[in-house]
């Protein structure tokens, strides 16, 4: 760990380990910039590792279907040249533009940064889900109710109640239909918040009998000998009922805070960071923000969206390092000098 006396020099610092910061590392590298990663999860990953490592995408160019933590693999895989230091379990407590245009950044641990520039890289934030509130719960043992699925198998044959009406639950409403005992997706009202085309697939699967769907308020949990049961909601005419279930995930969303970033004089509208559209800078030069975290006319929080703006804020990274320096693109396909920093130079040469 580095102190005060011996920062750990870098061209950027990245904050946030999800796919959109490890994409970075790569950018960053083709165009031989240094990175240094913090993120306050203990694992690389973001929200992909944290909420739903076993979910399934499908909108990554070239996979047809990839689990979330298989990309983050292979994304950790794919910067693994460019030897990026990583800094986990720790939150950026203090960040200071200097009179020669660098950067000091220290982290929660102590860990000191000299920096080039700065990129934000932190999705929603410092996030926790949201979580159940409910009379009787704490009379129950806590892993019967989760806020994401570590392991898909640990509800064959259970009685699942799935609580949400977004992405997320109806998502693994679909996925755990074929093994689930039985799923009820209780949600607050009849209109889901998730992708059209999911909510018309689990409605399918409710007119099949594989799905059941309620309506309503959580009002308690109801148990039995220190083991859930069930809940009792109170649906959108105010009649009570009891859900029997002996598993319950909880697909409520994320509850973002910013934390120290907030105090940045960034300019900030509805907790994201505005940013161009050329180089995905921020109000402050060298500072840059990709991914969930920014906006900008017509954004789209697309995984897709940030690798486009990492390919170009690297670029204004280095203009920012190198003002003089002449910018050209090189391609990976034929480029010596890119085969050389990727290390396949003597691999094409064989």
């Amino acid at each position: 760990m580095s102190t005060s006396n011996s920062p750990i020099q870098t061209d950027a610092v990245i904050i946030g380990a999800g796919p959109v910061g490890l994409f970075q590392v790569f950018e960053l590298g083709l165009l031989d910039l240094k990175a240094e990663v913090i993120d306050s999860l203990p694992q690389v990953g973001g929200q992909c590792a944290e909420l739903y490592p076993e979910k399934p995408i499908y909108d990554i160019p070239a996979w047809p279907v990839i689990g979330a933590q298989e990309l983050i693999d292979k994304l950790m895989e794919q910067i693994k040249p460019f030897n990026a230091g990583f800094h986990l379990g720790q939150q950026v407590q203090s960040f200071e533009k200097r009179d020669d245009g660098r950067f000091t950044v220290v982290t929660s641990k102590g860990t000191t940064f000299d920096a080039g520039t700065v990129i934000i890289a932190a999705g929603l934030g410092s996030f926790m889900p949201r979580k159940l509130k409910a009379k009787g719960l704490d009379e129950v043992t806590t892993d019967q109710v989760q806020y994401k699925v570590r392991d898909r198998e640990r509800y064959r044959d259970k009685n699942v109640l799935i609580l949400g009406g977004g992405d997320s639950a109806l998502d693994w409403t679909m996925d755990l239909a074929d093994i689930a005992g039985s799923i009820h997706l209780i949600h607050r009202r009849k209109e889901y918040r998730g992708a059209p085309a999911s909510a018309a697939r689990v409605r399918e699967l409710a007119a099949a009998g594989k799905v059941t769907e309620q309506q309503g308020m959580i009002m308690r949990v109801v148990s039995q000998d220190g083991r859930l049961t069930g809940v009792e909601i109170m649906d959108l005419e105010r009649n009570k009922a009891i859900i029997p279930g002996e598993e319950v995930l909880v697909f409520w969303g994320l509850a973002p805070d910013l934390g120290p970033i907030a105090d940045w004089s960034l300019d900030i509208e509805k907790k994201q960071i505005r940013v161009d559209t050329e180089k995905f800078e921020t109000n402050i030069p060298g500072v840059f923000a990709i991914g969930d975290i920014n906006t900008y006319p017509g954004k789209k929080k697309f995984i897709l969206s940030g690798f486009h703006e990492a390919a170009l804020a690297a670029f204004g990274v280095q203009k920012h390092i190198y003002p003089d320096k002449r910018q050209f693109v090189q391609y990976t396909t034929t480029s010596p000098v890119m085969h050389k920093r990727l290390g396949v130079a003597e691999e094409k040469s064989e």
